[in-house]
């Protein structure tokens, strides 16, 4: 059996100070602690014999992604370096982007949060579907698109791809209980923490899913 291990990296803490819904929006880029958790993440992938010999890194477009991903590159490029192997590049795709939200570049829960303005309390009808945003099963949808195509693409090797909470834990639960709907509250997907998932390249199906999450501990 031939299969191919994709591992999800969620990105490190954020600078936010405003407590803004960034979703989409540019400019909002790692906090010291975020490029912290970052570097131990990079550093914990470049010590496993399972992580370390990854083949491709690939990243949602946004500079917190972004940011998590130059530093998994470098640590991986420094373990390639010292085995005399070239160097790994960043490859950004659109599919692995953040969730689209309604309340993007409001503050929520801080002061008069945006979900209790009069006019965005509506789009809270249905906690399941989202209603504020893009759809889980779109959100699945894109997120398996670009997964599967890299199954297809590096058969018997392992890519990781840096994206955000809601992308990876949506796959992951749409894999583990065949919906993609799920309550966001009880989501498993820590800031900097690894999501990994070896596909048979046969059937498709996961073979195991593991998670790890060495920047929990970063202060």
């Amino acid at each position: 059996m031939t299969t191919t291990t994709v591992s999800l990296v969620r990105h490190g803490e954020v600078f936010n100070p405003e407590h803004v819904l960034y979703e989409r929006l540019p400019g909002f880029h790692l906090s010291a602690r975020g490029q912290r958790m970052a570097r131990a993440t990079a550093q914990y992938i470049a010590r496993q014999p399972a992580l370390c010999d990854a083949v491709a890194v690939f990243s949602s477009p946004l500079d917190r992604t972004q940011e998590t991903s130059q530093a998994i590159l470098e640590s991986l490029n420094e373990e390639r370096d010292s085995r005399g192997q070239g160097p790994l590049a960043l490859a950004l795709d659109e599919r692995i982007i953040e969730a689209g939200n309604e309340f993007r570049g409001k503050r929520i829960g801080h002061g008069d949060g945006a979900v209790w303005r009069k006019g965005n309390i509506g789009l809270l009808h249905n906690l399941w579907k989202p209603s504020w945003g893009e759809s889980y099963r779109q959100i699945a949808q894109r997120m398996g698109d670009f997964v599967y195509e890299k199954v297809d693409e590096y058969p018997g090797e392992h890519i990781i791809a840096v994206s955000h909470e809601s992308p990876i834990w949506t796959f992951r639960h749409l894999l583990e209980t065949g919906r993609a709907e799920h309550n966001m509250l009880l989501r498993h997907t820590g800031l900097a923490s690894i999501t990994t998932i070896t596909f048979d390249n046969t059937t498709k199906l996961p073979v195991s899913i593991e998670y790890a999450d060495p920047a929990a501990a970063v202060i």
